[in-house]
């Protein structure tokens, strides 16, 4: 099987309805669901505006960069967040886990979910 069927039977793979899955390769999350993939274009359409937003009102490059990057990490500290809630957790992982075989977990689910 191709690695981009295997991949995308482990994203359909979700009985707990997960928005973002744990990604194959690496730390981190993938969109799983279509609610995952609107997370992830209104993050863009944010960033995107408020770049636009901030450079229009500044009169230079020191104007810019302070707000700019205070209110990125504002962002990517709400797109965490929401990855986090809304996701299964992240774990290392390098590869497409096998049919049957279990993901790797380090974290509780339960103790995490409250």
């Amino acid at each position: 099987m191709s690695l981009i069927k295997e991949y995308i039977r482990y994203l359909k793979d979700n009985p707990k309805g997960y928005w973002f899955k744990a990604k194959c390769f690496g730390w981190g999350w993938v969109p799983a669901r279509w609610q995952g993939w609107v997370v992830i274009v209104v993050f863009v359409v944010l960033l995107v505006w408020n770049a636009m937003r901030i450079d229009a009102a500044s009169h230079s490059a020191s104007d810019t960069v302070r707000p700019l990057l205070i209110e990125t990490f504002g962002l990517v500290a709400l797109l965490l967040l929401v990855c986090w809630k809304t996701g299964e957790r992240p774990h290392w992982m390098w590869g497409v886990p096998k049919k049957g075989e279990p993901e790797q977990s380090t974290h509780n689910e339960e103790q995490h979910r409250s």
